[in-house]
């Protein structure tokens, strides 16, 4: 498709800035195989400034996802392994006293990272799920009254497994509304997983990457997105995708005007991932199902399920 903005339009990127991020994403793919339309979503969430939800089994690549994103976008990198007895603190930090001095100081926790992996996070309590919501939302957390705020760029990236899983905890739905983009993996085609089986191991793989992005780069990349064209047909049609989420006979509560930002968010980001400077349908309609489906809450008759409902929205909407 023909892009029709001039060369020198802010979300036009330059030679060098397009390479890196191919080599990003090729670099990525190269860890993940089989897998490039979960690593492209993955860089449209970090991109349009999300945060990743990833729920799926056991073994099938949720945490080497996380850290081959950090070693290949140069980011700081930490993760969280959340159990039943985790607490609050044990996240964001606590303030320890200091004899010598007579004084507190606050001993930071690891959500003071750039890329934060909270590795089955529907297995600690509700407390300890919520000390993630401020981090995401303001991208600062508070402690004794101070606000403290995080490294930019800050993403999350979750895993969880499914919830009929014992030991798990649902997450509530302000906690499931912090995430731009939830997102399976699934198993990997047969050709994959052979080349998976016979190729070095996975901590090997990871070891070998370098980064192909600086911190700086990602942030141009950010600004970037936020200069992506969404034409006022692209806003109607997302509009109209919203309304009928409301009116679904299957759906209790439907999408809110969040969602409907996270949407265009994401559409942007799919945009400039592909190299326009501008949105189309077929932008959202791509990230819809993965944008939206952890956002609707079903009624009691609901004969389907979140994500087939989702899918079946972008379907039975017109386009224009």
């Amino acid at each position: 498709m023909t892009d029709p903005q001039p060369e020198n339009h802010p979300a036009r990127l330059s030679d060098s800035l397009r390479f890196a991020l191919e080599g990003s994403r090729a670099q990525v793919n190269g860890v993940l195989l089989g897998k490039p339309r979960e690593v492209d979503l993955a860089f449209v969430c970090l991109l349009a400034g999300g945060h990743l939800l990833i729920e799926d089994l056991p073994g099938v690549g949720k945490t080497t996802l996380a850290h081959a994103l950090a070693l290949t976008l140069g980011l700081e990198f930490q993760r969280v392994q959340f159990t039943s007895d985790l607490l609050p603190s044990d996240i964001i930090g606590v303030s320890i006293y200091e004899r010598e001095s007579a004084a507190f100081r606050f001993q930071s926790g690891p959500v003071f990272t750039q890329l934060l992996l909270a590795d089955e996070i529907n297995r600690a309590t509700p407390k300890t799920q919520s000390a993630l919501l401020e981090a995401m939302a303001e991208g600062q957390v508070t402690i004794d009254g101070h606000s403290r705020p995080l490294p930019q760029p800050f993403f999350v990236v979750a895993t969880q497994n499914p919830v009929d899983f014992a030991g798990t905890y649902p997450l509530p739905d302000s906690q499931l509304d912090r995430f731009m983009m939830r997102m399976s993996l699934g198993y990997p085609d047969a050709a994959s997983e052979r080349a998976m089986l016979a190729a070095p191991d996975r901590r090997s793989l990871l070891e070998r990457l370098d980064h192909r992005l600086t911190t700086q780069q990602v942030m141009e990349l950010r600004n970037a997105v936020s200069h992506v064209l969404a034409s006022e047909a692209l806003i109607d049609y997302v509009q109209r995708l919203l309304e009928a989420s409301r009116q679904h006979a299957e759906i209790r509560v439907g999408l809110s005007p969040r969602a409907g930002l996270a949407i265009v968010a994401a559409a942007r980001a799919h945009a400039l991932l592909h190299g326009r400077t501008h949105a189309v349908p077929e932008d959202v309609q791509l990230v819809f199902p993965h944008v939206a489906a952890h956002r609707l809450s079903l009624g009691a008759n609901a004969q389907h399920s979140r994500s087939a409902i989702a899918a079946a929205l972008t379907g039975s909407t017109p386009v224009r």
